[in-house]
């Protein structure tokens, strides 16, 4: 069976991938065991790429060019010259009457770098604006600006192997073991091999991530520089400062030291909410370890004051003297498999192409040069909150939006929904045509995705990879280069830009990647070394790797030389600020958002997998059972969470991981999956005035119960081999959701079971009409006269079931659902319905005697163990080792490790 070489893409590890295809179908993916990122190893999202690429997920892909011109009708399929003439007129047209500014482009980190180049080049070079921006500004540009003010460049100094020779590993505001699994695989490895390793974890929960740690730091939200600042206090007064390395090397100490003299561990301990002994510690192992090696994300990231959060914590770094050498330095963990790239090529509205600065004027000039133009723009671009803001007021009148969801995934959805809404014009660029953000489009275009595209990513170590595609894409979708460049050309055309065709000129990736490598030259970043064929022969490469090298560098700055001024680091000068919307008697509790260990991002590709549903199977808000109490809510209650912006009905889940006063919802979760706009409903748009991050970590918000409206639920198992897939399923119950039950107040729509998945459906309506329900039926195949039924007006409960052959095929319960968990589970794993048939319609919680138990949520994805057969088997005595080599469980991607572990009760090794 033909096997081709490529990357994973989902997040910024990078892990090399064999896909194995047949026919023009990806059949299997495995890890690649020559990849340096990974060494074989996959999470369960990687190792379930070939599922999600499966025909029987066709029903979510966008497949032909859509367009309506009359929002009041639906997008009609046209060719791809009517589909490209119309946007460069759009386009066109709106240049000429209102300026470049008036467009704008919104782009991805799931691009690769040859579409991110032309991108960039498209809005900066043809069009004349720097209204080009990234979703990698609601992850990484807190990352990149706290770099640039330390460090002097956008250049991660550390790399994974640092993990293999750390004494200290310090994690802060990562949940490593869901965020970044096979990178927690290699802490685990390096802890095992080296017994005295510290490792210390920052984070608000008790997340899988802080169990394992040796100290677990559980600050409260926004007071990450009160504890550095308390730390570097500590290291001043007992001695622990590297001197030597600081006078050589650095600059500004001084300034730092006169602020951090008032961080006491006592005072920080009241900001932070941690004991002062504990950040005397925390102090000691990172100051005092040989090596000391930082790994932070999204908690540092998504601040208000994010890039000070990252300074602050590089600040330790330089005055520690733990930078430039095997197992130290700050390592920023990138959220997306291309953001680096992104960044590379200039892919924010700050920046130009190879890390050059939009405000030097001498970088302008060099690109303007690069590109055969007069100049390039010199106005600053709308950064991601900004530019949907000028959307919503008309000051953007049309953009440009590729393989992003920000319908799902900014902050204040409800306000993206607005923006949308009031564009005159939105292109959406996209493999899957059911994102939020498809809906809102004039204009949707097809584009590839994993497994078909081809080119370059970078991931978080600064590795250079080739993607390389194993199949065609399907339906006339075409790779995001070619559609931009396409579009390009069209619209230097009717702009009569005298520059069009030598601006792109392009004939495959390649040719643009071997533009961008030249831009790179003398940049911090060179690459010029570098080329197709020697990614093809040599494997993954780290940059710098110049004209003339043998290698790119594992380390930077091990010379002590920084690509500043001076050429010295930079101490930065971080004070304490409170989160952007602290709590109040209004809002009592502090909201964290994150993610799942099986999901990602918005779900457009994870979310097609039934299997990636079972550890979670349903937008749960995590409180703690203190708050649960205060509240009388019990487990599994209905709640309206409020914010300032917006509101959403979910159930409440009682759960350790939170201290009381404070609540976790998962931020995979939009308006396809559950009602209103989602978890972003809530989130706060406020951003860092450096990087322009938006906080979306954290929001203040009221949690009450809700009760209101008749309970409704719909389930549909779907055979793997039914022409009607579960997409198509899904879409139907969505779109029947939505124009038959609008007032449905709560709403979750998801996935369960394995090999032939359920769609499941809970909601709440204030009624629901004979001819919503009938509506319901038809789209769960329901209306068969087979069906079982049963009615009571008086009480107003209303139910059906279908049975095809001996298997429970479909199921809805209005008015009283207390069997949909037990009936569910029984869809999901195909039991005979037997015996069963009498009870299906019947008040029951459990399953009647003499059927399976439920199973409740799975642990192990790769071999399907339940945590109720877990929990069982060390009730009785095993072990977590015979329980592994009897189930497997933990020994395959091991992203379910750690929970084996809690579940044993004890730290085993796998």
């Amino acid at each position: 069976m033909p096997e081709t070489k490529s990357t994973c893409c989902y997040c910024g590890v990078g892990c090399g991938v064999i896909i194995e295809h047949d026919a023009g179908t990806i059949t299997g993916v495995r890890g690649d065991p020559t990849h340096p990122a990974n060494f074989g190893r996959l999470c369960t999202k990687g190792s379930t790429l070939h599922l999600t690429a499966a025909p029987s997920t066709r029903a979510a892909r966008a497949l032909y060019p859509e367009l309506r011109t009359n929002r009041a009708t639906a997008r009609q399929r046209v060719s791809w010259n009517a589909a490209l003439d119309h946007a460069s007129e759009r386009f066109a047209t709106i240049i000429r009457e209102h300026g470049p500014d008036a467009v704008a482009f919104y782009i991805s980190g799931q691009l690769l770098t040859e579409d991110y180049y032309v991108f960039n080049k498209l809005a900066k070079g043809l069009i004349g604006t720097n209204n080009v921006d990234t979703n990698s500004r609601l992850c990484m540009s807190s990352a990149v600006a706290g770099y640039k003010q330390t460090l002097g460049a956008d250049a991660p100094p550390a790399c994974y192997e640092d993990i293999d020779h750390t004494d200290c590993l310090f994690i802060s505001g990562s949940n490593t073991a869901f965020a970044h699994p096979i990178v927690f695989r290699r802490i685990e490895d390096a802890r095992k091999a080296n017994p005295a390793m510290k490792l210390i974890v920052v984070d608000p929960r008790r997340t899988d991530t802080a169990e394992a740690a040796d100290l677990h730091l559980a600050i409260l939200p926004g007071s990450d520089i009160a504890l550095y600042n308390a730390m570097l206090h500590v290291m001043l007064w007992e001695g622990w400062v590297d001197e030597a390395y600081i006078a050589a090397h650095t600059e500004g100490f001084d300034a730092l030291k006169k602020v951090v003299r008032a961080y006491t561990p006592q005072m920080a301990a009241g900001i932070c909410g941690v004991p002062a002994a504990d950040i005397e510690r925390a102090a000691q192992w990172f100051a005092t370890s040989k090596a000391t090696l930082s790994m932070y994300c999204q908690g540092l990231n998504q601040s208000s004051h994010g890039t000070h959060n990252n300074a602050a914590l590089i600040n330790l770094h330089l005055a520690s003297g733990h930078l430039g050498r095997p197992g130290a330095g700050p390592f920023s963990l990138t959220g997306q498999p291309n953001a680096m790239g992104g960044r590379e090529v200039g892919g924010l509205a700050n920046m130009l192409s190879a890390h050059r600065d939009l405000a030097n004027p001498q970088h302008r000039a060099e690109v303007a040069a690069l590109w055969g133009l007069p100049s390039v723009p010199e106005k600053p671009g709308k950064s991601a909150v900004e530019l949907f803001n000028a959307l919503e007021s008309g000051e953007i009148k049309a953009v440009w939006i590729a393989c992003t969801n920000p319908a799902q995934s900014m902050p204040d959805a409800a306000q993206i929904a607005r923006a949308l809404g009031k564009a005159e014009f939105v292109v959406v660029q996209e493999a899957y045509a059911t994102t939020e953000t498809a809906a809102y489009a004039d204009l949707l275009l097809p584009a590839s995705t994993w497994g078909e595209k081809t080119g370059t990513v970078t991931n978080s170590e600064r590795r250079i990879s080739r993607v390389r595609p194993a199949v065609p894409a399907p339906g006339e979708a075409r790779h995001d280069w070619d559609i931009a460049v396409d579009f390009a050309r069209r619209l230097g055309r009717a702009l009569e830009h005298p520059h069009t065709d030598a601006l792109f000129p392009y004939a495959d990736d390649e040719a643009i990647w071997n533009e961008h490598r030249e831009s790179t030259r003398g940049r911090d970043l060179d690459i010029t070394g570098l080329s197709y064929a020697t990614l093809e022969a040599a494997g993954p490469q780290q940059w710098p790797y110049p004209e003339g090298a043998s290698q790119g560098r594992q380390r930077l700055y091990e010379d002590g030389l920084f690509p500043t001024e001076s050429g010295r680091a930079r101490f930065v000068v971080t004070e304490h600020k409170a989160v952007a919307e602290p709590v109040s008697a209004k809002y009592p509790i502090a909201l964290t958002t994150g993610r799942l260990r099986d999901q990602w991002h918005g779900m457009s590709r994870t979310g097609t997998l039934a299997r990636l549903f079972a550890h979670e199977g349903e937008p749960l808000l995590h409180l703690n059972p203190a708050d649960l109490e205060r509240r009388s809510l019990a487990e599994g209650d209905l709640v309206r969470v409020s914010s300032r912006r917006g509101a959403i009905i979910v159930k409440a889940a009682a759960s350790d991981s939170v201290r009381q006063g404070q609540a976790f919802l998962p931020m995979h979760w939009g308006s396809n999956s559950m009602g209103g706009h989602g978890v972003n409903a809530l989130t706060v748009p406020a951003f860092d005035p450096y990087s322009k991050q938006p906080e979306l970590k954290h929001t203040a918000v009221q949690i009450e119960k809700f009760a209101e409206g008749r309970e409704i639920v719909a389930l549909r198992r779907v055979e793997p081999d039914a022409v009607d897939s579960a997409m198509a399923v899904m879409a139907r119950v969505r779109d029947t959701l939505r124009s038959a039950l609008p007032e449905a107040s709560y709403s979750s729509l998801t996935l369960a079971g394995r090999d032939a998945p359920v769609v499941v459906l809970k909601a709440r309506a204030p009624e629901a009409a004979d001819a919503a329900i009938a509506a319901l039926d038809h789209a769960v195949a329901l209306d068969d006269p087979h069906a079982l039924s049963y009615r009571d007006a008086r009480r107003d409960i209303a139910k059906r079931a279908l049975i095809d052959g001996d298997t429970l095929s479909a199921v809805r319960l209005v008015g009283e659902t207390r069997a949909a968990g037990w009936l569910q589970d029984m869809m999901a794993q195909g039991t005979p319905a037997g015996e069963a048939r009498k009870w299906l319609l019947a008040p029951l919680t459990q399953a009647p005697a003499g059927q399976q138990e439920q199973r409740g949520k799975v642990i192990c994805n790769c071999f399907d163990v339940a945590e109720r057969d877990i929990v069982a088997a060390f009730k009785a005595g095993e072990t977590l080792e015979s329980l592994q080599a009897r189930t497997k469980c933990g020994t395959n991607c091991g992203s379910c490790v750690p929970e084996l572990k809690r579940l044993s009760g004890g730290e085993h090794t796998s």
